[in-house]
């Protein structure tokens, strides 16, 4: 009877957990840049005193992220970019090196490009600074030039965003939703990555897909709690024909 409520209880738990998962992908659903994140069941043996395998537990798995692009949208602000290509810009986080393609940036009071999370957008030599009320303009190879108000012509290059194309099976997703190497090393940047300036790359989360998984785990999740509830209704029937004889 314990094996029955112990694959029982262990479906439950993951069916909640991937529910999560569906649930933080909803909420991202308008975050450019976003990549929806993969998941699946895999079943794990769990082995007896005697080292046979008695039991069999679920356990859901990040497999990775959705790597299909997402639509590109203009937006007409000289601080939105949208990859064109694949591939990802360099942010600094306080855990070293990090990707992303979420390109709705702003600059800090002390001049220096981020992200809107926050993140340095990381340049080619490092932290990209813009020059105080300057008018910004971004070319597909990421150097950002910076003019005058009203003089375009004495436009200046202050910088480069770095991009990297690693490849898609190289990175994997972090708590934070930042893309990071596999190896834990800082890639190098590619001149084949391009973007375009004054658009945003949207989120490939489908919302009505998710939200129809998000069904289905509930009802398998309800599923797993009645087939508990019928184990304990066995388990009481067999205590009480027991104590009967």
């Amino acid at each position: 009877m314990d094996r029955m409520i112990y694959v029982a209880m262990t479906g439950a738990k993951q069916s909640s957990f991937q529910q999560a998962t569906i649930a933080n992908n909803l909420a991202n659903a308008n975050t450019p840049g976003f990549r929806a994140e993969l998941a699946a069941f895999r079943a794990v043996p769990a082995t007896g005193g005697t080292g046979l395998p008695t039991r069999a537990f679920v356990l859901e798995q990040t497999t990775g992220a959705d790597m299909t692009p997402g639509v590109v949208q203009t937006t007409g602000r000289s601080l939105d970019i949208a990859l064109t290509t694949g591939g990802f810009f360099a942010v600094q986080t306080p855990s070293g090196e990090a990707y992303t393609r979420n390109g709705s940036l702003e600059i800090d009071p002390n001049g220096i490009l981020r992200t809107r999370d926050g993140q340095q957008v990381q340049g080619d030599g490092g932290p990209i600074s813009i020059p105080s009320e300057s008018v910004i303009s971004i070319g597909h190879d990421g150097t950002i030039s910076a003019s005058p108000p009203g003089d375009p012509t004495q436009s200046n290059q202050i910088g480069r965003i770095k991009l990297v194309e690693p490849g898609e099976r190289q990175m994997e997703r972090g708590s934070d939703g930042l893309f990071r190497p596999r190896d834990g090393q800082p890639l190098e940047a590619d001149a084949s990555v391009k973007l375009m300036q004054g658009a945003l790359e949207s989120s490939n989360v489908n919302a009505v897909e998710q939200l129809v998984k998000m069904i289905d785990y509930q009802r398998h999740y309800d599923m797993q709690v009645r087939l508990l509830q019928a184990a304990d209704q066995n388990d009481r029937a067999a205590a009480q024909v027991l104590t009967l004889s």
